[in-house]
C-alpha cells in the first residue's frame, strides 16, 4: 500500500525520493539549521512533506546550480525557507544567479561557482593528481 502525499517519510524514503544517499541528508542536517526532521524514540527520522520541499531546493542549489554550502546558508539567511522551496521548482531569480548582484566580486564569496572558476579548479585538481602519481612512482622506485 502506497503512502499518501501528506504522509511522513523515513530517511530511506526521503533519500530515494531526492536521489541522494542517507548520509547526505544527515550531513545536511549538520550544515543547515533549517533542516529539522521529526525524531522519534531511538533517533529515527521522519520527514514531513514540507521538509522534502526544502530538501529538494537544497539539492537543486547544491547539485544543479553550483551553490556552495555557505551560499545556500546565506541564501536562507537573506531570503528564508520560501526561497529554498521555490528553488526546488526551478525558481531562481537572475539576481540570485549573478555574483555581481550579490555584491561579491569573486567566486570564493559567491553562492555559485562560476564556470571559469570551476574550470580553473578542475585544472588545479588535474595537476595535483599528476603530482600525486609522480610522488607515488618515486616512492615505489625508492622501495626497489
Amino acid at each position: 500500500m502506497a503512502k499518501g502525499p501528506d504522509a511522513f517519510r523515513t530517511i530511506s524514503e526521503a533519500a530515494d525520493s531526492l536521489g541522494v544517499p542517507q548520509h547526505v541528508l544527515r550531513f545536511w542536517e549538520t550544515k543547515f539549521s533549517f533542516i529539522r526532521p521529526m525524531k522519534r524514540a531511538g533517533g529515527r527520522r521522519f520527514y514531513r512533506p514540507q521538509d522534502l520541499d526544502v530538501l529538494r531546493g537544497v539539492r537543486r542549489l547544491l547539485h544543479e546550480e553550483g551553490y556552495t554550502i555557505k551560499g545556500v546558508q546565506r541564501l536562507h539567511k537573506e531570503h528564508g525557507v520560501k526561497r529554498l522551496v521555490a528553488a526546488a521548482n526551478g525558481d531562481i531569480p537572475a539576481s540570485l544567479q549573478s555574483p555581481a548582484d550579490e555584491g561579491a566580486g569573486d567566486a570564493a564569496h559567491s553562492p555559485i561557482l562560476q564556470s571559469d572558476a570551476r574550470r580553473r579548479l578542475q585544472a588545479v585538481l588535474t595537476d595535483l593528481e599528476a603530482v600525486k602519481d609522480r610522488i607515488d612512482t618515486l616512492i615505489e622506485d625508492g622501495r626497489r
